[in-house]
Order: C-alpha cells, then sequence, then structure tokens
C-alpha cells in the first residue's frame, strides 16, 4: 500500500480586518495605489474636517471684515514658507534621502537631515522675527482696500499664524524620512490634527478672544499634526535630530542647490491665492469669498492632486535613482493620464451639484444663500481647470524626482509674470469673476509648460497619454453634467421653497443621476477606467 503524502491546505486569505490592520498600521510599507488609496481618504477627511472648520468660520463671521481679515492673515505666512525653504521641504528631502537609502548611506543622510533642519531653524526663525515688525507695513501694501480696523485686526492675526511654519517646515523634513520608507500612514494622519486645532481652538476660546482663537487654534494644530507626530514617527524609525551646524555639508549643498530655484523663483500654483487676494481686497466680502469658494474647490482637487502627487513622488525619485527612465516616463504619463481622467469627471459632478452643495454646507449664521450663490460662481469657475490641477502635480513632480527644481520655477516663475496683466486686465473689466477666470488661464499655461519641458527633455512624451481614455471621460463629464444641470434648474424653477432638507434632497437625487449617466457613456464607449478601479479596489 503506497504512503499517501500529506497535501499542503491552501493557505487562508487573511480577513479585511487583518489587512486593514496590517495597512494602517504606522510603520507599513504602501505600493503606490495603497499609498495613493490612504492619501485620497485621508485628504478627503482632511477636506471634511476643513469645510467644517469654514462652516464655523462662516457661521460666526460670514464674509465680513472679521472673516476678511483672518483669511488675508494667512498670506504672509505662506509666502514666508514659500520664498525661504521653498514651500516644498518633503519633496526636496524625498529627492536627497532617497539616493542616501539607494546607495547605503543612511546614517549620512541622518546627518544631513540634522544639518540642514538646524541651519532653516535660525534662518527661519529670523526671517519670522523680521515678519512679525514689519507686518503692519505689508498689510497695508499687499492689501490695499483694507481700512484701518480691518487692516489692525489683519496685523494681529497674522502676527499668531507665523510661528507656525517653523513646525511646518520641521514636520515635512521629518515626514520625508517616512515616506522615503514608503509609510504614508502618519502624512494621512497630521492634516486631520491640524485642520482639529483651528475647530479645538475656536471652540474652547472664541468668547474670549473672538477671531484670534481660531489663529491660535492653527497655531497649535501645525505643532501637534504636522509637526509633532512626523517627529515622534521619525524617531521609532530610528532617526535622531541632534543640533549641528557644517556649511561643508554634502546633504545641505545638495539640499540648497533643489531648493534655491523654488525660494527664487515663483509658481502661479502657489502665487494664485496671493494674486488674487490682492485685487479681491478692493471689494468688501471678496477675499472671504473667494477663500471660501477656494475651499470648496481644493476639497476634491486634493483628494486627486495632492494625494496621488504624494504618494507617486518616492516611486518616482526610486525609479530614476535606479536609472529606469523608460519605466519612469511610463509610469508618470500614466499616473497623469488617470488624474486628468478623474480631474474631468470631478469637474463635471463639482459644477452640475455645486449649488445645492455649497447651500448644504455653508449657509446659515451670518452667510446668507445670496452669499452662497456668489460663493458658487466663483467655485463653478474654479471647477473647470480641475483636470489641470490634478495633472500639473504629477508633471511636476516628475521633475522634482529627477533632481530638477530649476527648469519647473523657471517655468513657473515666467508664467506668473505672464498671468499678472492677464489678472490685472479681467479684472478691471469684469470685476471679481474675472480674477476666477484669469486663475484657469494661469493654471492652463503653467500645466501645459511643464508638459511642454518634460517632452522636449525626453522625460515624459506627450505621446504617452492615454488621450482616446481621456476622450470618453470628456464625453462622459459633458453628458453627466448637462443632464444633471438641467434637472436641478429645472425643479429650482418649480419649488419656491428651499431648505436644508430641499438642498439634501436634489443633492442626492442629482449625483445619482450624474453618476448613472456618467457610468453610463463610460461604459458605452468602451472606457477601461471602471473596471480598472473596481479592479483596484478589488470589487471585480
Amino acid at each position: 500500500m503506497e504512503e499517501q503524502l500529506p497535501t499542503q491546505a491552501p493557505l487562508a486569505r487573511p480577513s479585511l480586518v487583518a489587512r486593514l490592520t496590517r495597512v494602517l498600521r504606522p510603520s507599513h510599507a504602501h505600493s503606490a495605489f495603497s499609498a495613493t488609496l490612504v492619501l485620497m481618504v485621508s485628504v478627503f477627511l482632511s477636506r471634511i474636517i476643513g469645510l467644517v472648520r469654514v462652516k464655523y468660520i462662516m457661521w460666526l463671521f460670514g464674509s465680513g471684515m472679521q472673516a476678511d481679515a483672518l483669511n488675508a492673515a494667512f498670506v504672509l505666512p505662506d509666502m514666508i514658507s514659500y520664498f525661504l525653504v521653498g514651500g516644498a521641504a518633503s519633496i526636496t528631502f524625498v529627492t536627497i534621502l532617497t539616493r542616501y537609502r539607494e546607495t547605503g548611506r543612511e546614517k549620512e543622510g541622518e546627518r544631513s537631515l540634522s544639518i540642514i533642519l538646524s541651519t532653516m531653524y535660525l534662518v527661519l526663525g529670523s526671517a519670522i522675527l523680521l515678519a512679525e515688525i514689519v507686518a503692519p507695513w505689508y498689510v497695508g501694501w499687499w492689501f490695499p482696500g483694507f481700512d484701518a480696523e480691518k487692516a489692525a485686526l489683519c496685523v494681529r492675526l497674522t502676527r499668531i499664524l507665523l510661528p507656525a511654519q517653523l513646525f511646518f517646515f520641521a514636520g515635512g523634513v521629518f515626514g520625508a524620512v517616512l515616506l522615503v520608507r514608503k509609510q504614508f500612514n502618519v502624512q494621512a494622519v497630521s492634516p486631520l490634527i491640524y485642520n482639529l486645532g483651528t475647530i479645538v481652538g475656536g471652540l474652547l476660546l472664541v468668547k474670549q478672544l473672538g477671531v484670534a482663537s481660531l489663529a491660535i487654534g492653527t497655531v497649535a494644530g501645525a505643532f501637534f499634526g504636522p509637526f509633532f507626530l512626523n517627529w515622534i514617527s521619525a524617531r521609532r524609525a530610528g532617526v535622531r535630530y541632534r543640533p549641528i551646524l557644517d556649511w561643508h555639508d554634502e546633504g545641505l549643498r545638495e539640499w540648497v542647490r533643489l531648493s534655491l530655484p523654488l525660494i527664487a523663483g515663483v509658481s502661479l500654483v502657489t502665487a494664485d491665492n496671493w494674486i488674487i487676494a490682492h485685487f479681491a481686497s478692493r471689494i468688501g466680502g471678496a477675499v472671504s469669498q473667494f477663500n471660501y469658494a477656494k475651499q470648496f474647490f481644493t476639497a476634491p482637487m486634493a483628494v486627486l492632486a495632492q494625494a496621488a502627487g504624494a504618494a507617486s513622488m518616492p516611486f518616482f525619485a526610486s525609479l530614476w535613482a535606479k536609472d529606469n527612465r523608460y519605466e519612469f516616463a511610463n509610469v508618470v504619463a500614466e499616473s497623469v493620464s488617470r488624474v486628468a481622467c478623474l480631474g474631468l469627471l470631478a469637474a463635471s459632478a463639482m459644477i452640475a451639484l455645486g449649488k445645492p452643495a455649497i447651500d448644504l454646507v455653508f449657509t446659515g449664521g451670518h452667510f446668507t444663500r445670496t452669499d452662497a450663490a456668489q460663493c458658487f460662481a466663483y467655485f463653478a469657475v474654479f471647477s473647470v481647470s480641475m483636470f489641470l490641477w490634478s495633472a500639473q502635480a504629477i508633471y511636476s513632480r516628475a521633475f522634482y524626482a529627477a533632481g530638477n527644481t530649476l527648469v519647473p520655477m523657471a517655468a513657473g516663475t515666467v508664467v506668473t509674470i505672464v498671468s499678472l496683466p492677464i489678472y490685472f486686465g479681467l479684472f478691471h473689466a469684469q470685476g471679481a469673476m474675472g480674477l476666477a477666470v484669469a486663475s484657469d488661464i494661469g493654471i492652463a499655461m503653467q500645466t501645459l509648460a511643464i508638459a511642454v519641458l518634460l517632452h522636449r527633455r525626453q522625460m515624459v512624451s506627450l505621446a504617452g497619454l492615454d488621450y482616446p481614455e481621456m476622450g470618453r471621460c470628456l464625453a462622459s463629464c459633458i453628458a453627466g453634467g448637462l443632464i444633471t444641470w438641467f434637472l436641478i434648474s429645472s425643479i429650482a424653477r418649480l419649488v419656491h421653497t428651499h431648505g436644508r432638507w430641499y438642498d439634501l434632497i436634489v443633492l442626492l437625487l442629482g449625483g445619482a443621476l450624474w453618476a448613472g449617466i456618467s457610468l453610463l457613456v463610460l461604459k458605452q464607449t468602451g472606457s477601461a477606467l471602471p473596471r480598472v478601479l473596481m479592479k483596484r479596489l478589488r470589487l471585480a
């Protein structure tokens, strides 16, 4: 009788809970797709909390003097951060630390990290101290439409917010350590804490301090979220910060080389908000209206552009460091095609459903439906450029991953300078709405410039984009958007009493109609997008 060998039982597939527990561990190393998914969920939740924060500000202050002063107070701190650290601490550090890691020199990279952080504490700290002093002169120059009371309040809030930039920079440095290790979970949580800080500060201190409570909460959120959480996690990963100054360090020189173009130049991606605020200060309440519209616009935009860009950066850098040029080009082109397709679909839904969504989320307290209608008008114009914002985020990171910050920043500076007359002309011709149109024109020029430069340098070919798929998505978004818009407009003409239940029902019905029509058109035109997404999400 033959002896039967025992057969090995098939390995049981881990349960959904076990897989989620593994993926959500802070030290879990992600794939490009899982990293994108985690960051998209994080950014979505962060933006939801951000909208709650905006709603709270609207409820208390509407679009009046205090709201304008608070929204304007963020501009100088943003400028300090942008022009001193390039607004991209994590981007440049990912490139540098990836190179150290790929060549087995992690200890050298850790020492360089300490040197760069110590150096920039001195530089950035000195700049913040100077900004605290010159804040009154800056506010009077950049916001010429503010009266004395609004300007004084803006100065006070600006001075409160300035120190937060130290926390953002240090957090970006420590966060880069985790990104290089493909650990994205901390990056997913820290923005949630930051946004909650503003809300908690307002809830605890608004009766005693008024609008200043929101600024104090913002600084506290920046400390506990972007800085403290990243620092603790980097420390657990074995990284130790030591205060060291060494002007001859190789890593410091490399960081300066990568950062100088970002510091010397200016990208319209960041400058757009500054330029709009400068012109909008001449119209009472417009600074707040634009800020609210941009907040609502950047919620889905951040899910697509920022999350996908942040998740893809380490993988792009790794491919470039290994000299896999062909795969690098294909991966970038595929990423751009995918986010552009999703950007087109998102823009369609945002424009079609934006009116009831803004009415539902924003109206109440000191923010009326008339305010909401004006906010939606700006939001709809911004939404047209959603696919461009999404694409440029990926294209820019392709340059950064290759260690080239000079070319994209030079192009961005030229685009910004060329755009200034467009903002000026359209503002004087069409008022505040002209600024929203100018914003779309500017980001179109920015995206096209970066794409052409990558193509001409034979890094990422324009021919590699999936134009047929983008065409199918465009057809789908036009059909779904127009039909849904017509339905919502027809209901609005028939129903004269509008309230929150009305907004919610219209939003749900319109969303279901838009999703059904868009999906039908995608399938009928042979789009692979629904099938790919279902497969990636393991639903098919």
